[in-house]
């Protein structure tokens, strides 16, 4: 047998690994990175404040001195309601209208020698304003008196003739038809003499009427001819155009509906007031008297012209200008008002912000009436004193408590509460806040 001789273990030598080295990170990624910073950086600026606000109105709020928890106070600007008189008013759309003008014409024909105004001057009745020629008119009338002589001196002899053949008639020395002849010769002369009278009269008119004069009182408008010109009687244009200005009227439209109850308070006797403003509704350019109604409504716009007349000394109220009119129909008295300001409206209803005597708000539904300017008439749902708030409704809640202050009150409250009322109503006692 062979013998095998035991092999010895083999030694093995272990390979040393190689190091791992970790790969530097590509530019791509470094920036990457970064602007996901920059976003968080952005966000965290962006939704900082809200985070703040949400954490400050999640802390609990402090307690009052009585103890019980109360929310913040929010400060408020408020008003009261109160009793006063507010007038019922119908508006139209209306233009100002002189109550007379005249387009001064020539009457006679002729040269066009003196103008005796000023553009734009204010006349009188009766100013003489321009002068035509009046030398033919006076050559005229010259020969109209002298034809006038002439025929009296016919009329007396024929009057002499008449006399003696009626002497010469009652001897019948002359026949009946002789006499009959010169009677009717002196009718004929006393006739010629009545038509040299009336053209003597008619050359003294064209005279007169070559002297133009203004027939009413106004202001004179701009020149429609010069010196020199010559003029004639059947000129269209005329020579100038007076409009009266003190007083005028405004010509306003309302619509059918409200003519019922304008006819109720004119039948009875009311002297109804007008008041014109001006396109912006901002300026009273005066205030009138309604004088009269038209005789028809307009079937094409449903409305009817009325005419008020206005005092216009200061001349604020110019013709053909357009104003707003508002005619009023109704005075009511000692009714509740408050400030349009103060109304807030929704989808259901009307209502106000009012603040209670504990300086808290309560939602209250008001019905109302007239509005007119900047009030508003209650009807039902307020009392005189109570103060509703005007500015600030947008972050109030009910129960909520607010620091009222009203225009023209002293504040007035609890300091210690927070409350801060301001003349917010009324006191314990009842007595109301105080007067600035």
């Amino acid at each position: 047998m062979s013998q095998t001789t035991p092999t010895e273990p083999q030694t093995v030598t272990p390979r040393p690994m190689a190091p791992v080295v970790a790969k530097p990170p590509s530019s791509k990624g470094r920036w990457v990175w970064l602007a996901v910073l920059v976003l968080v950086a952005g966000a965290v600026y962006y939704f900082w404040p809200k985070i703040k606000t949400f954490t400050s109105s999640s802390t609990p709020a402090p307690t009052t001195g009585k103890g019980k928890k109360g929310g913040g106070v929010t400060p408020v600007v408020a008003t009261r309601a109160h009793k006063g008189n507010i007038g019922v008013y119908f508006s139209g759309l209306g233009a100002v209208t002189p109550i007379y003008t005249d387009l001064v014409r020539s009457r006679v024909d002729g040269q066009l020698m003196n103008v005796l105004f000023k553009e734009g001057q204010m006349v009188k009745k009766g100013d003489l304003l321009c002068e035509i020629d009046p030398r033919p008119y006076q050559v005229q009338l010259d020969q109209a008196q002298g034809q006038l002589l002439h025929d009296q001196a016919l009329l007396k002899n024929a009057k002499v003739d008449q006399d003696r053949y009626k002497v010469l008639l009652d001897q019948q020395a002359i026949p009946q038809q002789q006499y009959a002849t010169q009677e009717a010769l002196v009718n004929q002369y006393e006739g010629t003499l009545k038509t040299d009278q009336a053209a003597i009269d008619s050359a003294k008119l064209n005279l007169t009427y070559a002297h133009i004069t203004a027939s009413i009182d106004g202001r004179v408008g701009l020149r429609l001819v010069d010196p020199g010109n010559i003029v004639h009687a059947s000129d269209a244009n005329g020579l100038l155009v007076i409009t009266q200005i003190d007083p005028i009227s405004v010509i306003f439209t309302i619509a059918e509906d409200q003519l019922p109850q304008v006819l109720d308070k004119m039948h009875a006797g009311a002297h109804l007031q007008v008041e014109a403003w001006d396109r912006d509704l901002r300026n009273r350019l005066g205030q009138g008297v309604l004088e009269t109604i038209d005789n028809q409504i307009d079937p094409t716009t449903g409305t009817l012209r009325l005419r008020a007349s206005f005092e216009n000394k200061a001349g604020k109220l110019f013709p053909s200008q357009f104003v707003n009119a508002r005619l009023l129909v109704e005075e009511k008295t000692g009714v509740i008002l408050i400030q349009n300001a103060a109304i807030q409206r929704n989808s259901s209803t009307t209502y106000v912000w009012l603040v209670k005597p504990d300086n808290t708000v309560t939602v209250r539904p008001v019905t109302l009436g007239v509005t007119e300017g900047d009030n508003t008439q209650v009807l039902s749902g307020l009392d005189a004193g109570d103060m509703l708030v005007m500015v600030g409704v947008d972050r109030l809640t009910e129960g909520a408590r607010v620091n009222a202050q009203v225009p023209g009150e002293a504040a007035k409250g609890d300091d210690k509460s927070g409350g801060g009322g301001g003349g917010a109503g009324k006191g314990k006692k009842g007595g109301k806040g105080k007067q600035q």
